[in-house]
């Protein structure tokens, strides 16, 4: 133990910061509630609506970077501003009548403005919390996207049905005005700026990118990361057109079915950031208490999917979905806490947005790949079936590598020694 605890305040900014991380989310996924719609009023293939879906990616990786890097030298109060404003510009054109042209611009630019918002929101987080209270913190900002999109996707499903797919996205331009607000009035930094090997009782000052970047445990994460968001771009995207292109549900039911892995997914990453924290409280190693918890959850994850075409029930199926998009998520809580036990504070906002940007690289090829499945099988639900299915795949081959590489104790062991300088004792 560092011996430092929270700061004063250190929860309300978790409360803001999980409300940031939930317009975040609601602002993804209203385009997969409103796919159908969408489709139909500008009569878009599935490879057409795959591509628009994909195109919230075109700057979202590269946003994340330069943002990252700039926030190792200003405030992160002003950069989570400037950010949620870009989603309130992004939302408002939607409004009026639209081409796939306005709607791929705006969704570009939205992902744009969202690229750097879950690294830079921990980056944020990390400076009110020492590293062995950092995981419940953590899980709490994730599930601000779960949350968000559990009670948000049925209001919004609402103003489809009753109003129009465009009103959905004008509400969520308001909602981020709304955040904007009270992030100025509230928003403020945090002081905790060290980075403590405990095991060694030095400080981490300094180390070279090329060693950051490229040691087993930081390609590892990238390889879980990569493998659990190609699940969530497509469940992001193509969910509510499974339920109801796939498994012939309406509209409105599926509105209500496309909350339940968001939902299973509080429950999931929360208490798994319960779990490891206590973990870590009765001494296991991070190693064990992180790296091999998150693996193992990703590796069911990609079993859950390779299963479900197999299932001839829809309730089993929706089962296997719900398991196989939301338990691989737990990587976000721990993929990027695991990170910052070895990176040093001014580092590591680039560090986590460069992660999180080789992450959201899946965001890129899974909603398009998934459209030309669905074009090229059968019939659509045989399309959906088969590219859940590679899904499943991916998701595997991803969580068995974190099981067998995510070691960040080893990586706290090597750095400590050659680029770190003495803690000074207590008082």
């Amino acid at each position: 133990m560092t011996g430092q605890h929270p700061q004063k305040g250190a929860w309300l900014i978790v409360a803001l910061l999980f409300l940031f991380m939930l317009i975040n989310f609601v602002d993804k996924a209203v385009l997969g509630l409103a796919a159908v719609p969408i489709m139909k009023e500008l009569e878009l293939t599935p490879s057409q609506f795959g591509f628009v879906a994909s195109s919230f990616f075109f700057l979202f990786s590269i946003s994340a970077v330069i943002t990252g890097f700039i926030v190792n030298r200003m405030p992160t109060r002003w950069a989570l501003l400037v950010m949620a404003l870009v989603w309130v510009l992004a939302q408002f054109p939607m409004i009026g009548t639209v081409g796939l042209g306005t709607l791929v611009a705006c969704r570009v630019l939205l992902g744009a403005g969202e690229g750097p918002a879950y690294p830079v929101a921990l980056h944020s987080a990390y400076k009110w919390f020492p590293n062995e209270y950092r995981t419940l913190p953590t899980s709490i900002i994730a599930q601000g996207a779960a949350v968000g999109v559990v009670l948000a996707l049925p209001l919004l499903n609402w103003i489809i049905i009753h109003y129009s797919w465009h009103w959905a996205f004008g509400m969520l331009g308001i909602v981020g005005l709304a955040w904007v607000l009270l992030w100025f009035v509230l928003g403020t930094e945090g002081e905790i700026v060290e980075t403590v090997a405990e095991t060694t009782g030095r400080r981490i000052e300094r180390v070279p990118y090329a060693q950051l970047l490229f040691n087993a445990t930081t390609l590892s994460c990238w390889a879980v990361g990569f493998a659990a968001y190609w699940g969530l771009s497509l469940l992001v995207a193509w969910s509510t057109p499974y339920f109801i292109k796939g498994l012939g549900y309406s509209q409105y039911a599926a509105g209500y079915l496309s909350t339940m892995p968001w939902a299973a997914g509080v429950i999931i990453v929360i208490g798994s950031g319960w779990a490891s924290q206590r973990m870590l409280a009765h001494g296991a190693s991070t190693r064990w208490a992180r790296g091999v918890f998150s693996g193992l959850a990703v590796v069911v994850g990609g079993l859950a999917l390779i299963v479900m075409p197999h299932l001839e029930s829809d309730i089993l199926k929706i089962a296997m979905l719900v398991i196989g998009l939301s338990l691989p998520s737990v990587i976000y809580v721990m993929g990027h806490a695991m990170l910052s036990e070895f990176t040093p504070v001014p580092q590591r906002g680039a560090m986590l947005a460069i992660t999180n940007s080789v992450w959201t690289l899946a965001g890129l090829l899974a909603p398009y790949l998934m459209g030309q499945v669905i074009e090229g099988a059968a019939t659509a639900a045989e399309g959906y079936q088969q590219g859940f299915v590679l899904c499943g795949v991916v998701t595997l081959i991803g969580g068995l590598i974190g099981l067998v590489f995510l070691r960040p104790g080893t990586e706290v062991s090597r750095f400590a020694p050659r680029h770190g300088s003495v803690l000074a004792p207590a008082g």
